[in-house]
């Protein structure tokens, strides 16, 4: 189980809700996937007027646990306020923390986003923040109180896969927290390897949304991270220079 907080879930894909072609196609992703847990920008949601049409009126939300995220906050500031709303508004007691550096290259700000955990933590909030793959920021994220951190892959929505694997394991081996990869998993096999390294999970939006065939695309990483997190708990062979025979010689007729 996938344990954040005080909240277990079966599986360990979350799935974002953006930059789907329709709400048909998104909800078929979404049930194929499997997930448990969805993530949504709230500053998107028109949470004051129900006349207006929303992702969350297609699904069965007794299924679902909602993850809104902080998705426009520039400071910490922003971020909390973004977060309160959201809890006012009877969404969720869960949140993924999220203060973009710049607009080009949409890396999280890493002081920003230290500052906005600590406050919300205090606030009662099941912290998820959104980081870069800093092994010494993660470990200060934990400190804070987060309660699970989310270290990007590559940049958001560039689906260029893991580029830093080394940094992304030493967080997960000094983690006290889950781990989650979030941004810039473009391929099922992308899904595989951040599982294989020992991540607790990953969280996919564009990868999914933005493929040909969106509900295929959901169900193959929902398959990928399964297979990603069975190898890992199986234990993978030591690699080896030279060639070992399969079949061992000993005891072989000449």
């Amino acid at each position: 189980m996938l344990r954040i907080g005080p909240y277990e879930f079966s599986s360990r894909l979350l799935l974002g809700t953006g930059k789907f072609p329709d709400f048909d196609i998104q909800r078929r992703a979404v049930e194929v996937s499997e997930t448990e847990i969805l993530t949504f920008a709230v500053r998107r949601m028109n949470i004051y007027d129900p006349a207006q049409p929303n992702f969350l009126e297609q699904l069965d939300l007794q299924k679902y646990k909602l993850l809104p995220n902080t998705a426009g906050a520039s400071t910490a500031e922003e971020a909390v306020r973004i977060a309160r709303l959201a809890r006012a508004s009877g969404l969720c007691d869960m949140i993924k923390v999220e203060v973009i550096a710049d607009t080009k290259t949409l890396l999280p700000d890493p002081i920003a986003t230290l500052e906005a955990t600590r406050i919300l933590v205090e606030d009662g909030f099941i912290v998820l923040p959104y980081t870069n793959d800093d092994p010494v920021l993660a470990r200060h994220l934990q400190e804070a109180g987060a309660h699970a951190v989310m270290p990007g892959a590559s940049p958001i929505g560039s689906g260029q896969g893991i580029l830093n694997p080394l940094n992304l394991s030493i967080i997960i081996e000094e983690a006290t927290v889950p781990i989650i990869v979030d941004a810039g998993i473009g391929t099922p096999s992308d899904a595989v390897i951040a599982m294989e390294l020992g991540a607790d999970g990953v969280l996919l939006n564009t990868a999914v949304a933005g493929a040909k065939d969106p509900v295929k695309m959901a169900e193959a990483m929902m398959l990928a991270i399964k297979a990603g997190r069975l190898g890992y708990e199986a234990g993978r062979i030591p690699k080896k220079r030279y060639a070992q025979a399969s079949s061992p010689m000993e005891g072989m007729s000449k």
